[in-house]
């Protein structure tokens, strides 16, 4: 065990210290995560022996669900709502597109049965909006019109699709008896108990988080993680779809007002980080680099295919009615990424025995490994050839800055707190803030109060508010049930 400690802390320091070079340069953290991983194997240079398939597609199923949710907590519905139909077409009848595309064309050129292609296909068919976000990010490259938040909702939605039918054709190579009806009834029985238990949880986490009151602040991030975990275990418990689950889950949760919001958040960058590079790591030493070699020119050939056939088919004709010009469907074709995603589901095929399983799983991992190589370090080229870089935009803004900028464009207020205000002894939390504001301060005699969400307001209280207009400032004052000022504005 102390080993295995010593061992997993090293390869842990080198992911994270090899991230500053990734920035640095550009090559994506994804290949050197990856990279580590392999050199560290049994084919390695250190030699680990590792080769326990099940052990990794769980780690892996959670760590997804854990990368999942945190990307629901930082996606903005408002920011969505504008591609919110585009991009579900294109993480739904897009994944089955491409997963058609890639299997007909590896069973009509490559030799492999129709049931095989589709497998490899559906393993393939999702996206990675992580490794994109970050190549653009170390690139200080940002994106014009809505192609952003397409991305963002395409990448954070596809994956339970690309499951299901990962799983479904697992089941079909097992069983060739299962299908027509039976596949039709899995899909809408996984859809439909994964939206509502994803739905109901998120509301129920929301009520939740405000209303236990706990007395130490580092409990609710340990709260929210148990309730995650829940949240995909019991979906998956009742034949839903947990992956779909808990992305509904933290979007819900990340879109309301919640006690302790940013540490939440925080904390769950933080472990998605750490769960990526496990993840990276775990699959690394799962390949054999030995066993890649003799598929390098089938897997050029498949990632050939999937990159300049299978992919731009799938969002031209996901997004044929969209209002997104042929440019901007060229780079979307383009930032396709594939990232560890594909490579956890080609475990399946390994955990349930599936024929010639190995030679899928190292076909994946090669077809990913390419795409990234290629695809990642030429994606601020393709941005400038196309005309969809903006310049004015960077994504290398990060919120703390983004925060402090827009500070000093608000405005701050003084409101003292009356003895029959409405308001007075209530929770910040209840108060239905509008998000445009934000209580930066409170006075309680000569105390100085710096609140959060489960913050009690009192009568002789004298609040700091920022808010962005006129507008926002009489809502709050509404929330809060004050006419006006007393001192008027501090300060613009």
């Amino acid at each position: 065990m102390e080993h295995l400690l010593l061992y997993g802390s090293i390869l842990v320091l080198a992911a994270v210290v090899s991230s500053k070079v990734s920035f640095r340069t550009g090559i994506p953290v994804l290949i050197i995560f990856l990279g580590i991983g392999m050199l560290s194997g049994s084919d390695g240079l250190l030699g680990i022996p590792f080769n326990d398939p099940k052990l990794t597609q769980w780690i892996g199923s959670l760590v997804l669900a854990i990368i999942l949710f945190s990307g629901g907590l930082d996606t903005r519905i408002e920011s969505i709502k504008v591609v919110k139909w585009q991009g579900i077409i294109l993480s739904t009848i897009g994944v089955i597109l491409s997963t058609l595309t890639v299997g007909l064309l590896l069973h009509l050129f490559l030799g492999f049965t129709l049931l095989t292609g589709l497998l490899i296909g559906s393993i393939i068919s999702s996206t990675d909006a992580a490794a994109v976000f970050s190549i653009l990010r170390s690139r200080k490259t940002g994106l014009k019109g809505n192609i952003r938040p397409l991305l963002e909702l395409e990448s954070g939605s596809n994956d339970p699709m690309a499951y299901f039918l990962t799983v479904t054709l697992v089941a079909l190579h097992l069983n060739p008896a299962e299908a027509g009806v039976s596949v039709l009834y899995q899909f809408a029985k996984q859809m439909i108990v994964g939206t509502i238990a994803g739905v109901v949880m998120g509301k129920v986490m929301v009520l939740l988080i405000n209303r236990l009151k706990l007395e130490v602040e580092g409990l609710y991030p340990v709260l929210s993680l148990a309730l995650m975990v829940f949240t995909f275990s019991a979906s998956d418990f009742l034949h839903g779809n947990g992956f779909l689950s808990v992305y509904l889950a933290g979007l819900i949760l990340g879109n309301h007002n919640f006690i302790h919001k940013k540490s939440v958040i925080k904390f769950f960058d933080g472990i998605a980080w750490i769960s990526q590079i496990s993840m990276f790591i775990f699959l690394g030493l799962l390949v054999f680099p030995t066993q890649i070699v003799p598929v390098v020119g089938t897997g050029m050939l498949i990632a050939a295919i999937l990159i300049f056939i299978a992919r731009p088919v799938s969002v031209f004709a996901s997004l044929a009615f969209s209002g997104f010009s042929i440019r901007q469907k060229i780079f979307i074709s383009w930032v396709g990424l594939r990232g560890a995603v594909p490579i956890v589901f080609a475990t399946l095929p390994m955990v349930y025995g599936v024929e010639k399983a190995d030679l899928i799983f190292h076909l994946v991992f090669f077809v990913v490994f390419a795409s990234v190589a290629l695809q990642g370090t030429t994606l601020t080229l393709a941005a400038k050839l196309l005309g969809v870089e903006d310049k004015t935009a960077s994504p290398g803004d990060y919120p703390i800055e983004k925060e402090l900028v827009d500070q000093i464009k608000k405005d701050l207020f003084e409101v003292v707190i009356a003895p029959d205000c409405k308001s007075a002894k209530r929770q910040i939390i209840d108060l239905n803030f509008p998000k445009t504001a934000l209580i930066v301060l409170i006075k309680r005699g000569e105390q100085l109060i710096t609140p959060n969400g489960s913050t009690e307001l009192l009568a002789g209280d004298k609040l700091w508010i920022i808010a962005e207009s006129e507008k926002d400032f009489s809502s709050v004052m509404n929330c809060i049930g004050v006419q006006k000022s007393l001192d008027g504005r501090i300060s613009s």
